[in-house]
Order: structure tokens, then sequence, then C-alpha cells
């Protein structure tokens, strides 16, 4: 049967030997169109989320942002009041520490993608409750199925206890290399950037974590 493709190089008097690079074109642009649609699928289930009661809180979603198809992904804990305003992750002053922090290893927030262990800001800033990770997790889970980064970093003690199941302080989790998941994606534990606006000597350790990443790039 002939392609609407073959059907096209025919009228123009090009030879159908050449439409194999269009019908390439045509396989590509079909998964990039099928991904995009998935992609807005999860966000739409995100943003109509009545799973706990942070929805009857929130103001916004906060989904995440960047670059999807990222080699680099950050895990955060959960949106805050700027957060929860905006629907953005890591705004205000530790969004702009994060964006500092990133150009120190030549990055930009729109070469990684951002998201968090919750996509809904917990009262007063409370700590996630195990009910409410628990329910979320497919979310995350699946953004991370979907960018299939090369590198994970989770920032902050509630996000490196989530993802490596364990309860040690993250000053003993950090300065190592983890396997997450059965894609077996380096992981990497580093300071949220909230802590080290409150704990301003602890920016070198996070410095060293940085030219880690960059080094595994």
């Amino acid at each position: 049967m002939v392609s609407s493709c073959e059907q096209y190089l025919e009228t123009m008097g090009i030879q159908v030997w050449r439409s194999k690079n269009c019908q390439a074109t045509f396989v590509k642009d079909t998964k990039v169109s099928k991904t995009k649609e998935i992609w807005a699928e999860l966000e739409q289930q995100v943003s109509n989320c009545t799973l706990c009661d942070l929805h009857k809180t929130r103001k916004n979603v906060v989904f995440g942002a960047g670059n999807k198809e990222a080699d680099i992904l950050i895990v955060g804990e959960a949106p805050g009041a700027t957060e929860d305003a905006q629907g953005k992750p890591f705004v205000g002053r530790a969004g702009l520490l994060l964006d500092a922090m990133l150009a120190t290893i030549d990055l930009h927030r729109d070469d990684v993608f951002i998201a968090n262990i919750l996509k809904c800001r917990p009262p007063n800033n409370r700590d996630p409750l195990p009910r409410e990770v628990k329910l979320c997790t497919p979310y995350l889970q699946r953004q991370i199925a979907l960018i299939k980064p090369k590198i994970i970093v989770a920032v902050g003690r509630i996000a490196a206890h989530f993802l490596l199941n364990t309860n040690q302080s993250l000053g003993k989790l950090r300065g190592r290399i983890y396997s997450y998941g059965e894609y077996n994606i380096p992981l990497l534990v580093t300071y949220h950037p909230a802590y080290l606006l409150r704990s301003p000597r602890e920016k070198a350790k996070a410095y060293e974590d940085l030219l880690r990443i960059q080094e595994m790039l």
C-alpha cells in the first residue's frame, strides 16, 4: 500500500527510494506527538487530583517545570507558599539560590527538570504525611519514567528519605552515588536551597555535590 508520504513524493517527481527518510520523519513526529499527549494527560490528572486532603487547601498544583528530556531531574520535598501561589517549583529566595547553584556548573533551570515529592503544599509548610507521600508517589514515578534522566538529585531530607527509603541523616547520605529504581538511575543527595539560606556554612558542601554532578554528565 502506497503511503501518503510516498504519494506526495511521487507527485513532486521525487523517486520513491527517498521516501524512507520521510517515513522515519513521520515515525519520529508521531512519537513526539504521543509523548506530548502523555505529558498533557499526566498534568491534567495531577491538576484534578483529590486523593488526599491537600487539594482542599492548595491554591495551585505544582506539577513541575523544565526540560522534559533533561539529563538531570531535581526532586524536592513539597511546594512552599510562594510555589503554591505561582504554581511553579522552587521560586522565591530558594529558587534564586537554586538558579545560582546550577549556574556554577554552567546549567540553567531550563536545562533540568524540577519536581517535588508532593504536588500540593502541606499547610504551614509542615512535613508531608506518609499517606500523602504514598498517594502522590505514582505521579513522580511517572515523571521519572517519561524523562528517563541520567541523574536524579534529591534536595533536602524528605526527598532523600523517600527516594532512598531510609531515615539516615542528610549529612550521612550526601557524598555518595546511589542507584534508583528499575533503571538504576544514579542518584545524589544534597542540601535544600532553603536550608542553605538558613545555614550558609553548608554551601561549600553543596558546591562539592554540584561538582560531582558535573563530573557525571
